[in-house]
């Protein structure tokens, strides 16, 4: 999601035929590795053990980086946590430098359905470089696919803080609801629909996002629109960063909450507290 601002599409190149990689003196035969499905169901040659990930989805990078940061060796520009994250950067999630991911040989590429392009996928497949591909649409899709990613792809146990999220988010959501929109862009206005975590998360929160009949997931709105049966406006400081001066007089007579956008939006580390702390903004709006 954090990369979900509007904006034109950058080609990245970069090839590579054979399946081995030069490490120094060694080399590494993806041939040699077990393959495992990915969430989208294609197998993934995956070597033992992983040494070297690099991520281009900013929630994975965090949950990496949490629980085996010595495996981490690239991450996006927009990997902003751990905030202390010291490793090479390859541009963005929907243009990273294909040929430069290439060239730092991983042993795994993270990549997500949503945040990242096909094309670039395809591209680091081509060039012999294993590409894990989540999908994540829900919070206990969230909790699942990390699971898998840690156990099967990365070979490590499941991490305390996944365990401690999948119990802070079992409770049932509340029994009262609230009619709510949760912008994600501004010039267009932009909000979160159907089939998105972020909507999943809402709907857990106990929020009706007003928006969420519409068949785009993340519907392009008019100023009319935006607030047609909106009872609450969740503001969230990414992609856009939505401030106490930029947003909330968008929505005149309507309560406000602005919160953080990760908390919205990254199924990572975060998953473990953000429930309880959202739960008190939006009780708080007004």
């Amino acid at each position: 999601m954090s990369d979900k601002r509007p904006s034109g599409t950058e080609s990245c190149d970069g090839s590579r035929d054979s399946a081995r990689v030069d490490r120094g003196s060694g080399t590494v035969d993806r041939n040699s590795g077990t393959a495992t499905a990915d969430d989208l169901g294609v197998d993934v040659m995956l070597v033992s053990p992983v040494r070297r990930v690099v991520s281009l989805v900013p929630s994975l990078t965090e949950a990496v980086a949490a629980t085996c940061p010595e495996t981490l060796v690239a991450a996006t520009d927009w990997c902003t946590h751990p905030a202390d994250l010291d490793v090479e950067r390859v541009r963005g999630t929907k243009n990273p430098n294909v040929r430069r991911i290439v060239e730092l040989a991983p042993d795994l590429v993270l990549c997500n359905q949503e945040e990242n392009r096909r094309i670039d996928v395809e591209r680091l497949r081509s060039a012999g470089i294993p590409v894990w591909v989540t999908r994540i649409e829900t919070v206990p899709e969230a909790i699942a696919s990390l699971t898998r990613l840690f156990t099967s792809a990365l070979g490590t146990a499941v991490p305390r803080w996944l365990t401690e999220a999948e119990s802070a988010w079992a409770p049932p959501p509340p029994a009262h609801t609230r009619n709510a929109v949760i912008p994600i862009w501004r010039h267009p206005w932009m909000v979160v629909g159907r089939n998105t975590f972020t909507g999943d998360l809402a709907r857990r929160l106990g929020l009706n996002l007003v928006h969420a009949d519409r068949p785009d997931r993340y519907p392009r709105l008019t100023e009319d629109e935006l607030t047609e049966g909106v009872e609450l406006a969740v503001l969230p400081d990414e992609p856009y960063v939505f401030t106490e001066t930029d947003g909330p007089e968008a929505f005149p007579g309507i309560p406000v909450a602005l919160v953080e956008g990760r908390a919205l939006t990254w199924y990572g580390p975060s998953l473990a507290t953000v429930r309880p702390v959202l739960t008190d903004q939006i009780r708080r709006a007004n």
